[in-house]
């Protein structure tokens, strides 16, 4: 998706809020609008779009990636802990974009995180 201006971000949410009013079920437009909303610092309405994709997609490692972001950027910092485990043990493994990832930056001073990063990261 295109880097807009927040009334282009803004139009997005509009239009694929009403899509999943017609399928409130629709994976895809889930996963967009949990975007849309953090993007627009609208970080409760991502949260709820990210829990609701872990209930639909409970196998799907990125799906519970992405609550752990949504859960950080909340400040629930344990919650995110519990969400980034759940989805390594589901098979995530971009170390390095987690290393790396905005969002969770207020885990990265946590001893838990740094384990969670060097667990995944390849030895040398």
């Amino acid at each position: 998706m295109a880097e807009g201006s927040p009334r282009d971000t803004a139009f997005e949410i509009g239009f694929f809020e009403s899509v999943l009013k017609h399928d409130s079920q629709c994976v895809e437009v889930i996963e967009i609008l949990g975007g849309l909303y953090t993007k627009l610092g609208r970080i409760s309405d991502g949260l709820k779009m990210d829990r609701k994709l872990v209930r639909l997609q409970p196998a799907n490692p990125t799906a519970h990636y992405n609550l752990a972001c949504s859960l950080a950027l909340s400040k629930r910092n344990s919650d995110a802990l519990r969400a980034l485990r759940n989805a390594i043990g589901l098979g995530y493994r971009d170390f390095e974009w987690m290393a790396h990832d905005p969002d969770l930056q207020g885990l990265k001073r946590n001893p838990e995180f740094a384990a969670m990063v060097a667990q995944l990261k390849p030895q040398s």
